[in-house]
């Protein structure tokens, strides 16, 4: 069976040297940072964003909707393109339009043109960070070592400026000048991305390969990244109820003040992002395999702590377990994505993008109709569970550890 990356492309390349940070490791950082910003700073933004355009709470759900589908809808397409012609110019491309993705937020004034901006933004984000992580995994096929979830934390960190310091800049300068600032600070970040990004280049497609994908071996092999896609879409789920439904599980749940109610997501962020950055370190030790089994144990016990809570403290100690818990499970989700055999590379990622995406896009409706009617209780069991399903398909995301093309 032949190989879907290149023989040159699966030996480390000369000056990416293992343990280092070359410039190609850099660029791709700054790409996730970038990212992570837009989408932090975007939450801010929100509230101008529906008075400016007198949107009601369905209408701004709706305007939200927009905005997963176009990145869910953009995955694909970003995938055929990358199957083709490589990583490097989408990734540069879509750095390039996010740029203007947060200046047209903060400046429509009409309902249509709102629209065109959240798809915008949605677009360019999500398109991007199929290209990413694609590029993320050349990068560490290069260098022979795990990198994707330091990439990863790089996104969190980007989200947790932006969403932290867009409420100051908000406050002291206005949102349109919030919205030039955040799209500076995007063009600043493309700088090392356009100068060093890793040109992986597009995959020759050998009679063997096409041959592969069109019979039931690529079949299979469609089939192998749509489990991949579940185990990040069981990660993932948890994540965004913690976004959207946090803050009113400790209010109302636990009766938590007002300036308390945001602690939950910060204490999954924070751990999220400190456990991203030592996750590549324990993967290199330990494999994918059991650093998922290990993650999935955590994410469990923390769903099971905020289940029984009755009290903030251990709540928070809960929210926090969870982010030790999902922290690593889909960068290393992403990286098996990366390395799936018989697939063209993009293809498999934006499979498995999709997939784990559409986690946080479906979810707060669903989980809203079950909280209405049942509580909050029986959907961290229900969470708890669909991550000890993680643990036991942990085996699906072996192909994370095969940087040697298998």
């Amino acid at each position: 069976m032949t190989d879907t990356y290149s023989a040159t492309e699966a030996a480390p390349a000369r000056g990416i040297a293992a343990g280092s940070w070359p410039a190609e490791r850099i660029a791709v950082s700054a790409a996730f940072l970038a990212n992570g910003f837009l989408i932090g700073s975007w939450a801010p933004q929100i509230p101008l964003f529906a008075a400016r355009l007198d949107l009601s709470k369905p209408e701004l759900g709706l305007m939200i909707l927009a905005f997963g589908l176009g990145a869910v809808g953009a995955m694909p397409l970003v995938g055929r393109m990358i199957a083709k012609g490589g990583s490097r110019g989408p990734m540069l491309a879509l750095h390039l339009a996010m740029i203007a993705a947060m200046p047209a937020l903060a400046l429509v004034g009409s309902v249509p043109l709102g629209v065109a901006a959240i798809l915008l933004a949605g677009v360019t984000t999500g398109g991007m960070d199929v290209a990413m992580n694609v590029n993320a995994v050349a990068v560490e096929r290069r260098m022979d070592q795990a990198i994707t979830s330091a990439c990863h934390g790089f996104w969190s960190i980007g989200g947790l400026l932006g969403a932290t310091l867009g409420g100051f800049a908000i406050a002291g300068l206005g949102g349109t000048a919030h919205g030039l600032i955040v799209g500076a600070v995007i063009a600043l970040l493309l700088l090392p991305v356009w100068r060093s990004a890793l040109a992986d280049g597009p995959e020759p497609a050998s009679a063997e390969t096409r041959e592969a994908t069109a019979s039931q071996g690529g079949l299979a092999a469609y089939g192998r990244a749509v489990a991949v896609g579940l185990v990040a879409l069981a990660a993932m789920i948890p994540e965004g109820v913690a976004i959207d439904w946090s803050a009113i599980y400790l209010r109302e749940s636990l009766e938590a003040e007002a300036a308390v109610s945001g602690l939950a997501f910060a204490a999954l962020a924070a751990s999220m992002a400190v456990l991203r950055f030592a996750g590549d370190g324990i993967r290199n030790r330990f494999g994918a395999v059991r650093t998922v089994r290990g993650s999935a144990v955590f994410g469990v016990a923390g769903l099971l702590l905020i289940a029984a809570a009755s009290s903030v403290p251990v709540a928070l100690l809960g929210y926090a377990l969870m982010g030790v818990g999902l922290a690593n499970i889909v960068p290393i989700a992403f990286s098996a994505a990366g390395n799936l055999r018989d697939l063209p590379k993009g293809v498999g990622m934006s499979v498995v993008t999709t997939f784990g995406y559409s986690g946080i896009l479906v979810a707060p409706s669903a989980i809203g109709f079950v909280a209405e009617h049942f509580g909050f209780g029986p959907i961290f069991l229900g969470l708890a569970v669909g991550l000890a399903g993680v643990a036991l398909a942990a085996r699906l995301l072996a192909a994370a550890d095969d940087r040697a093309g298998a």
